[in-house]
């Protein structure tokens, strides 16, 4: 483990779990936790406005099968701390280590790359390929990674019986209902093995029954999966599943 994820609560009582076996054979990777994250902070400069400073020294370490719920006004810097988390954005100060790799040191190919093989993202709007099926959807990972397309075929076929769409490998997004669209969207999510699960606003497009559906799938598909899931939500009771639930306020990310 690093120094700074002995500095970082993880569980509770402040110890972590690192999966045994979860790497692949060969791959050197750090023994703490699948995402951590240190002295993170992000702003932005406008054109002619003050300087915004979203976030101000954000610490977070997420466990192996550990979820996390981040919750927060509109504005403050939820999915932005996402975008951190999942390499899609660099901070203006701090560092996100993901399987002990310091994302700071990756081109822009190479940060491309982790991010493809080892974060499953799922976003408020499923943003599935129109002209795909389900099954293709869900290959898109693999294949980019240059997995062989009969194994990234039956893995995605695997996946979606696992999201309860097995039935439905051959349909196409219009042909599926919001609910069995963001189900496509976390088998597509899992389909490389990633270390961690970020999921913003999962439920937020969906109706109540359909949003308890969901969250109770991320939560099967977690456990089963042996993954980290870190959550930004305005739903409560999505947020009360987690074994932890964080506030981000002001910049800060503190217990709840």
């Amino acid at each position: 483990m690093t120094d700074a994820a002995a500095r970082i609560p993880i569980n509770g009582d402040g110890t972590a779990r690192a999966r045994a076996g979860r790497f692949p054979a060969g791959e050197a990777v750090d023994a703490g936790p699948p995402v951590e994250a240190r002295g993170l902070h992000r702003t932005y400069r406008g054109v002619a406005g003050p300087e915004l400073h979203i976030l101000r020294g954000v610490d977070l370490a997420l466990d192996w099968g550990e979820a996390v719920a981040i919750v927060g006004a509109s504005g403050s810097g939820k999915s932005t701390l996402l975008h951190l988390l999942g390499a899609l954005d660099r901070p203006s100060a701090g560092s996100v280590h993901i399987g002990g790799t310091d994302v700071a040191t990756l081109g822009d190919t190479e940060a491309a790359k982790l991010r493809n093989n080892r974060i499953g993202f799922v976003f408020q709007f499923h943003h599935l390929l129109r002209d795909f099926t389900a099954l293709e959807n869900v290959m898109v990972p693999a294949l980019i990674r240059g997995d062989d397309p009969e194994a990234a075929r039956s893995r995605a076929a695997d996946l979606l019986g696992q999201v309860g769409l097995g039935g439905r490998l051959g349909h196409r997004p219009r042909q599926l209902s919001g609910g069995e669209q963001q189900r496509v969207a976390v088998a597509r999510a899992l389909v490389n093995e990633p270390y961690v699960l970020l999921a913003d606003e999962p439920t937020g497009d969906l109706d109540t029954a359909t949003s308890r559906d969901v969250q109770d799938l991320l939560f099967e598909m977690k456990e089963r999966h042996g993954v980290a899931l870190a959550v930004v939500t305005h739903n409560r009771e999505l947020a009360s599943k987690a074994e932890r639930v964080l506030r981000l306020r002001e910049g800060i990310l503190d217990n709840v």
